[in-house]
């Protein structure tokens, strides 16, 4: 009983509530079949919406990538995670999360935007580990009084 108590301590001092998540971009598609539902209404308008296509934004990677953000970025099939320290014309200057005196340098065609992901409160983990604690602090008090 104490091993898997020491072992779920250990387990959860090392779970963090933050995790790497890659922002969804809007599909235009899906955006293209709300407005035409609302602009059917109004028929002049949904006669001149529906002629008109609508191209998917490019993704800016510099737009996306600025100074001081925690982010996991692919470059050429190898994974880093780094803080964004600023752009140099086309490369961005990075450092590593645990290590702030090593320089990393990118140039911007090597990133892969669709695979830039950003740190973030997870806000599901943060709950799971709060009720599997509550849980683990209501056994033990439940061990110690048998």
């Amino acid at each position: 009983m104490r091993k898997n108590l020491y072992f779920t301590i250990i387990l959860f001092s090392l779970t963090s509530c933050y995790t790497y998540q890659v922002k969804k971009q809007v599909d235009p598609a899906a955006d293209n079949k709300q407005n035409t539902v609302v602009q059917m209404k109004n028929t002049t308008a949904a006669s001149q919406s529906l002629n008109t296509p609508q191209a998917p934004a490019p993704i800016n990677i510099q737009e996306k990538l600025t100074s001081g953000k925690n982010v996991k970025i692919d470059v050429e099939g190898k994974s880093y995670k780094v803080i964004v320290d600023k752009w140099e014309s086309d490369s961005l200057v990075a450092h590593p999360v645990h290590n702030p005196k090593k320089i990393l340098k990118f140039h911007k065609n090597q990133i892969n935007a669709e695979k830039i992901a950003e740190k973030r409160f997870s806000q599901p983990i943060a709950d799971i580990i709060t009720v599997t604690a509550y849980a683990a602090i209501g056994v033990g008090i439940w061990y110690l009084l048998q």
